[in-house]
């Protein structure tokens, strides 16, 4: 059926959180020591030390027999890269320990990982409940896209009324979504209490924690089921690479509810044999996302790709920590100026959503926010382009700072009502801190208040 490590191999090469390295089993370590070691093994034959990168579509079978077992899954290994390769394996294997998680898939993509997740939950006829708040390629792919699948979708518009979560939710809800530290508003999401409003349903919750990355939030540690990322952003860290993940917990019962989710009771041969919960336990979801979804609509992610998100794993506590602590200096400078009208950052204490960045970013709010200069949109553009050390780009998390205009770029095919309704004006602008000196980076904003003068 999978053609790689399936049933016992799942658990052992793709996906997994077994530690692998140096790091044993069950013992606990500390986050910086995880992104160095997590999931990686030393290389048989060559004591490498680092992961190589295995550019190889396809892996050679002994003979007849083993070719056969790796398809039917009574034997671990690899057969074809779009199912699994031994440097993803690897990442996969750190990431799930990272997020405290049952196993990871990577993927091409941040809203290939969004789709492959939602495609492994709904089907025609389901509901999904998602935030408002989330990114607008996530809005576009619920809204556009998996509404002509026959699965419909409603927006929560305040994400904090946790009423309003809990009224769309109808019989045929499948999934609720939402973002840990949405972009542009940074409008931190209660976690652990729309986890609560979803499990009284017996629903699963899927958090995006692109921006939070697991070094500031945990998802699954707060009740959340699985958890997807835009790897091309602070994961990576260096913008080099695109790719995205999935992290599975083991937390939600899937099969209390077998008319609700039948995939799961399937057989996960295909026509015969148990189905994916009996040949998966805990982990049926996470062999399910993988082998029957991610692997037939094909968006892997090249070995390259896995490698370079390794490399930024490895210093991900480091670069995080400066990059919230210049966000904030840059967020206290600006909420000073007289042009800002606004400055809509979490880690500020005159934010609206400080308390709920408080009880659960304690590490910091992330480095992606926004803020409003008098004067619309013409202000908007000279200040944008007055900037000099601020790339203008359409990326977040690098280590070069970034700006960019939402209403022209990023929710430019949104009505004038519906960008005023998700709180995006016209002189609105977009920063993503990079690792520059702060001091440095506030005297370039300067030049952009010194063109509106």
């Amino acid at each position: 059926m999978l053609g790689t490590a399936g049933g016992p191999g799942a658990a052992e090469e793709p996906g997994g959180d077994r530690g692998g390295g140096r790091l044993r089993d069950g013992e606990s370590y500390g986050f910086a020591t995880e992104q160095v070691h997590a999931g990686e093994q030393p290389e048989p034959g060559t004591g490498a030390r680092i992961t190589p990168v295995y550019l190889s579509a396809g892996f050679e079978f002994d003979d007849f027999d083993q070719a056969s077992a790796r398809f039917v899954d009574t034997q671990s290994g690899y057969s074809y890269t779009r199912v699994g390769n031994p440097t993803n394996a690897a990442v996969e294997r750190k990431l799930a320990r990272l997020d405290h998680g049952a196993s990871a898939v990577l993927l091409a993509s941040g809203q290939a990982a969004t789709a492959i997740a939602a495609l492994a939950i709904v089907q025609a006829g389901d509901h999904i409940v998602c935030s408002s708040s989330v990114y607008e390629g996530t809005k576009g792919l619920f809204q556009s896209n998996l509404t002509r699948l026959g699965v419909s979708v409603d927006l929560v518009a305040d994400p904090s009324d946790l009423g309003e979560w809990e009224r769309l939710i109808t019989p045929r809800t499948r999934m609720l979504f939402g973002e840990s530290i949405p972009n542009p508003r940074n409008d931190v999401l209660d976690v652990p209490a729309v986890a609560e409003i979803a499990h009284r349903h017996g629903l699963p919750l899927v958090v995006d924690n692109t921006i939070a990355t697991p070094f500031l939030f945990r998802p699954l540690d707060h009740g959340a089921d699985i958890v997807t990322y835009s790897t091309s952003k602070l994961l990576t860290g260096h913008g080099a690479s695109l790719g995205g993940a999935v992290v599975v917990g083991r937390g939600f019962d899937w099969w209390a509810d077998a008319e609700r989710f039948p995939q799961f009771a399937a057989p996960a041969g295909g026509v015969s044999g148990p189905s994916w919960i009996g040949a998966y336990g805990s982990d049926a979801v996470g062999a399910y996302l993988r082998d029957a979804v991610a692997m037939r609509f094909g968006p892997t992610q090249s070995p390259w790709h896995a490698f370079l998100l390794n490399q930024g794993l490895e210093t991900l506590s480091l670069r995080m920590s400066r990059h919230v602590e210049s966000a904030l200096a840059v967020a206290q400078w600006l909420e000073s100026r007289p042009e800002v009208v606004g400055v809509d950052y979490a880690g500020l204490s005159s934010n609206a959503h400080h308390g709920t960045a408080e009880r659960l970013l304690p590490r910091g709010a992330g480095s992606v926010f926004a803020f409003t200069v008098d004067g619309g949109i013409d202000a908007a553009r000279r200040f944008y382009n007055a900037v000099e050390l601020f790339s203008r780009m359409t990326h977040i998390g690098d280590v070069r700072s970034l700006i960019l205009h939402p209403a022209t770029t990023i929710h430019v095919q949104q009505t004038p009502e519906q960008r005023r309704s998700a709180g995006i004006s016209d002189g609105m602008l977009r920063l993503s801190i990079g690792l520059e000196d702060p001091a440095d980076l506030i005297r370039d904003l300067e030049r952009g208040f010194a063109a509106l003068a």
